[in-house]
């Protein structure tokens, strides 16, 4: 196994474990169990299991760029349509069975008070969403305070449908989204 295929081994084991039971729950020994590698490779290529979060952290955020800039992208060319599609790519997350809620407000929840670098990257991820959103709203003529307010709809959005475990949050988030469209592009 070359050490980039390793490396990906160790990553994807990561992610599934720290998203379905925690950052703090999973150790080490688990994590190298899971991916199939020895600790020895395991260390050689994360030091510290902040490597290993911060990485995963990484990971998911092109990931989750990727799929939304697709959903997005999917919407076509109409600009409220693309501001409605980040709720319909959030429905269709909530509806996948092992969905657990953001991974960065999870993460952060777990380890933002006690770790610095996790709390930077949670919140360069939170602030490059804003800026997905600004974007969009800058396209469809709104006032730009309007991407602040989907912005924290989404999230809310993502909060509640992991406590409450219901996927129709991101349709009640995206009627709410249209009401305050509509209010701002009839200004």
């Amino acid at each position: 196994m070359t050490e980039e295929e390793a490396r990906e081994r160790i990553l994807a084991a990561a992610e599934e474990l720290y998203y379905r039971k925690g950052y703090a729950a999973v150790g080490m020994d688990e994590l190298r169990s899971a991916a199939g590698v020895s600790l020895r490779r395991l260390y050689a290529l994360f030091p510290a299991k902040n490597d290993i979060v911060a990485a995963v952290l990484d990971r998911r955020h092109r990931q989750w760029e990727s799929a939304l800039d697709g959903a997005i992208a999917a919407a076509g060319d109409d600009p409220r349509e693309r501001l409605l599609a980040v709720y319909r790519y959030l429905e269709d997350w909530f509806c996948t069975g092992d969905f657990r809620g953001c991974a960065f407000i999870n993460a952060f929840g777990e380890l933002g008070g006690t770790h610095p670098e996790v709390a930077r990257i949670v919140r360069e991820h939170k602030a490059s969403f804003q800026e997905h959103m600004a974007a969009l709203v800058a396209a469809s003529g709104a006032p730009a305070a309007l991407a602040a307010q989907l912005s924290i709809l989404a999230e809310g959005a993502q909060s509640t449908a992991a406590i409450s475990g219901d996927p129709q949050v991101a349709a009640q988030a995206r009627a709410a989204a249209e009401v305050l469209i509509d209010a701002a592009t009839a200004r």
